[in-house]
């Protein structure tokens, strides 16, 4: 039989071995959460800018539309638990105003990371701020090339196809398809035009100098580009390169149609809506026009029995009544956001702003329910371009139709 010293020593021993445990569980679940600025047991504070005034505000429907995807996510409980606190604010358009924004986000309303925000403008004047504070400027809302440099700006992420690939694309076709043709390309005055023009350029290489007739710019700041359009008809090229914002791609489609003139037109992906482009252009003006995409179309029938697109629309359904389907920022906002949710789950309880960064850059054949099929989101520490994949696609009707396959056009991160 033990004696009562033995006993004694015992209990001691597993009073010291609970005691440790306890402490070791304690500690562990401390390990397990981790927190910045705007990150808590209940909430996740995310921050936004878009132009829902200005000459770009047709794409405010993007910021809408992302409001109403985290309300989805808080009715369902939320993240991991936490609910999405998303602060939105308007820039106009203004690089300054976005500046101001980005700060009051950061420093005043400490939002954990900035995402989704819109305009190439807008996002080079405060990419340097972001990156000098180490908070997230993810899943940029623009198809600048400047947004893949990991190297550079490793706390900068896009989230749709570059610009340059796009055009790229645009280059390779037009040199196989019309190999002879005469080009004339109108581009916006400013970061989003030049980047679409000089890759265009580029792509075409020697070719350049014999197809391309005029490279006629524009700024943001005027009412209408007609006067461009009469001018560039003067030149007579067999063929049009839209690399224009919607407002000035519908203007642009309509007066061409008007002077009763048929080149081959194309625009870019930015501007494809039907119901923000192409139906003030006028149906009749925009057949033929192509463009290319990784989107499905949300007013495209043939997606009606889809799985991703009937998730869609019962979100539509549900948060956005009444919201026009033929305005492609539904989708664009929609697979926007479940992204950014994505990589919030995969983030955690380690909700830093490191960590989630790092979980961006750890994404691995995700598809958002709105991406057209074969079209997937990869990233890795040297890769931050999220979407590298398009399909051609051609208006006819009331609606555009693809053809061809996926094209892969992946373009490496600077040195």
């Amino acid at each position: 039989m033990p004696s009562i010293l033995s006993r004694a020593t015992g209990s001691l021993l597993l009073l010291s071995v609970a005691a440790t445990l306890s402490v070791a569980a304690t500690g562990g679940a401390l390990a397990q959460k981790k927190y910045d600025t705007g990150a808590s047991d209940t909430e996740i504070k995310i921050g936004n800018i878009m132009p829902y005034s200005g000459p770009a505000s047709s794409y405010g429907l993007i910021g809408k539309t992302e409001t109403a995807y985290f309300k989805m996510v808080n009715d369902n409980g939320g993240v991991n638990g936490r609910k999405i606190n998303f602060i939105t604010y308007d820039d106009a358009y203004s690089p300054p105003k976005a500046v101001e924004q980005a700060r009051k986000l950061v420093e005043s309303d400490e939002a954990l990371l900035i995402f989704n925000s819109l305009g190439t403008p807008s996002n080079t004047a405060f990419q340097k701020y972001m990156n000098a504070k180490k908070v997230p400027q993810l899943f940029v809302a623009t198809g600048a090339s400047k947004w893949n440099d990991p190297k550079h700006f490793p706390w900068t992420m896009g989230w749709q196809p570059s610009y340059a690939v796009e055009a790229q694309i645009y280059a390779k076709y037009l040199m196989k398809e019309k190999p002879n043709a005469k080009v004339a390309v109108i581009y916006q005055n400013d970061d989003f035009g030049k980047d679409y023009q000089k890759a265009f350029k580029e792509a075409l290489g020697a070719k350049a100098a014999t197809m391309l007739v005029t490279e006629e710019s524009y700024e943001i700041s005027e009412p209408t580009i007609d006067s461009h359009i009469v001018k560039v008809k003067s030149l007579n090229p067999d063929v049009v390169v839209h690399f224009v914002t919607p407002k000035f791609a519908a203007q642009g489609i309509k007066k061409i149609g008007e002077l009763g003139w048929k080149p081959l037109q194309l625009v870019t992906n930015v501007s494809v809506s039907v119901g923000a482009v192409m139906q003030p252009a006028g149906f009749d003006n925009a057949q033929g026009v192509l463009s290319a995409d990784y989107r499905k179309d949300g007013a495209d029938s043939q997606w009606n029995n889809d799985p991703g697109m009937k998730k869609w629309s019962a979100f539509i359904d549900k948060y956005m009544p009444g919201a026009d389907r033929t305005d492609n920022s539904l989708v664009y906002g929609y697979g926007a956001a479940q992204t950014m949710v994505k990589v919030l789950e995969m983030a955690g309880d380690n909700l830093t702003r490191e960590n989630v960064m790092k979980q961006a850059a750890s994404l691995k054949d995700f598809a958002p329910d709105t991406l057209l099929p074969g079209i997937t989101i990869t990233t890795s520490a040297t890769d931050y371009a999220p979407i590298a994949q398009l399909r051609m696609m051609r208006f006819k009707g009331d609606k555009w139709e693809l053809f061809g396959d996926v094209i892969n056009a992946d373009v490496a991160a600077p040195e």
